[in-house]
């Protein structure tokens, strides 16, 4: 954290508008705004995982004077790393000292506490990003976020809670969900909701893969640690693969019906990636989402080698089909349309937009979009888990949260090994789900 400056030192751009927003709150207006499109944006990065990485290279490659300052990250050594790979990629644009760099589970608040950090990048494990974007907002930070922004109901809620304040303080907030940001899945969702398929009566979405990686407990790891590496297989930190991966293609059906589901029903389970090192996840979920005008998405994902694999979106309606994922519209009469423009890397374009939005003082606040889309994969999970049909009501009511007690290397995660180092996995039937 920075040293504390002398009342009579004359203060920064940034502790004047620190003070403006102060006086703005009172007054119940928060409206940050930078006053010329060439100032520098300082940004912060909360999480240094190869998401991280990533993201905060696509911030640091924005139009516009732009520098990361601060990073924080549960360990050292992945922190570390991360700053290696930025200052390759982005060179001249990071200036981290040793005093910057912030290794815990409190490091993200030390982030926080700067004043010279206008915008934050929220790339730990999912089940972090409630608390750490309502910090972060609290704190007066513009955001990017990864998604998904929670891994259960209560999560949800509160993310939405914060979506309201951010937009009460005049903070930006852009969430991963990148498709909304690719001129191919943009002009594509344009046609559809001009009509071209007709009215769409049935979805197909799809996230088949081998599945991710694995990295091995050592000795002297404590339970904590070893899930805390292994983030990906236990759901309190990341919602299971239909929640953490799945996301994307769940969200693109959403778009497409301009609509969340209102109830699903489904199955899964553990078939192949059964082992101990699998945590607690399934290997595999079936879904089917009901919307309100009774049509449905059929809903895939997989984490298996040597099968048939599939990422993308199809749609079907009364006029034709569309793969979405392709930009290709095949309609009844025989008309025939394929997306042709100049490929575009998303990732890039959803930080563009942000940026652009925050130096012009445009409105941008993709909060509730990503609640949505993440409430839509956790009431798919609810399903596939409990065996049961699950209405969004039902879902967004849920109680059940999977946060551990308490946050520390020495503390016992939600989940822990039997004697013989397997995870208890949910059992449809059994009511685990809500």
């Amino acid at each position: 954290m920075e040293p504390k400056r002398p009342a009579s030192e004359p203060p920064t751009r940034r502790r004047f508008i620190a003070q403006s927003l102060a006086a703005g709150a009172a007054l119940g207006t928060w409206r940050p705004v930078y006053g010329r499109a060439d100032e520098e944006i300082r940004i912060g990065l909360i999480g240094a995982g190869g998401r991280g990485t990533g993201a905060a290279v696509q911030a640091l490659s924005t139009e516009g004077p732009v520098k990361l300052v601060a990073v924080a990250d549960a360990f050292s050594d992945r922190l570390e790393r991360s700053l290696e790979r930025i200052v390759q990629r982005a060179d001249g644009r990071v200036e981290v000292p040793a005093s910057a760099r912030y290794a815990g589970f409190d490091g993200y608040q030390k982030v926080l506490d700067r004043d010279d950090v206008d915008l934050v990048i929220l790339a730990t494990p999912p089940g972090f990003r409630p608390e750490h974007f309502e910090a972060s907002i609290e704190a007066g930070k513009h955001v990017f976020m990864e998604k998904p922004v929670a891994v259960d109901a209560p999560g949800v809620r509160r993310v939405l809670a914060t979506a309201d304040v951010a937009d009460s303080k005049g903070l930006r907030v852009g969430v991963g969900l990148q498709r909304h940001h690719d001129a191919l899945y943009l002009e594509t969702l344009r046609r559809l909701h001009a009509g071209d398929l007709g009215d769409l009566v049935a979805l197909r979405v799809y996230w088949n893969s081998d599945g991710v990686w694995v990295r091995p407990r050592k000795s002297d790891m404590t339970e904590m640690e070893y899930q805390m590496r292994n983030w990906y297989y236990f759901n309190w930190l990341c919602g299971d693969h239909i929640v953490e991966q799945h996301i994307h293609n769940i969200d693109v059906g959403n778009w497409a019906k301009k609509a969340h589901p209102v109830k699903a029903q489904g199955q899964g389970g553990r078939q192949t990636r059964n082992g101990r090192e699998h945590g607690e996840i399934y290997d595999h979920h079936f879904v089917e989402f009901t919307y309100a005008d009774g049509s449905t998405m059929l809903s895939q994902c997989r984490h298996m080698k040597d099968c048939w694999n599939q990422v993308g979106e199809f749609a079907h309606g009364t006029a034709g089909t569309c793969n979405i994922s392709e930009g290709f519209i095949q309609r009844a009469d025989g008309r025939v349309w394929h997306y042709d423009g100049e490929p575009q890397n998303p990732f890039q374009v959803e930080h563009d937009d942000l940026f652009s939005a925050l130096r012009n003082d445009e409105e941008f606040n993709e909060a509730r979009r990503g609640a949505e889309a993440t409430m839509s994969a956790i009431l798919g999970r609810m399903a596939t888990y409990s065996g049961q049909e699950i209405t969004w009501e039902q879902a967004m009511e849920s109680k059940l949260s999977l946060a551990p007690e308490r946050m520390a290397w020495d503390a016992s995660p939600p989940s822990l090994p039997d004697a013989d180092g397997r995870y208890a996995i949910a059992m449809p039937g059994k009511g685990q789900a809500l």
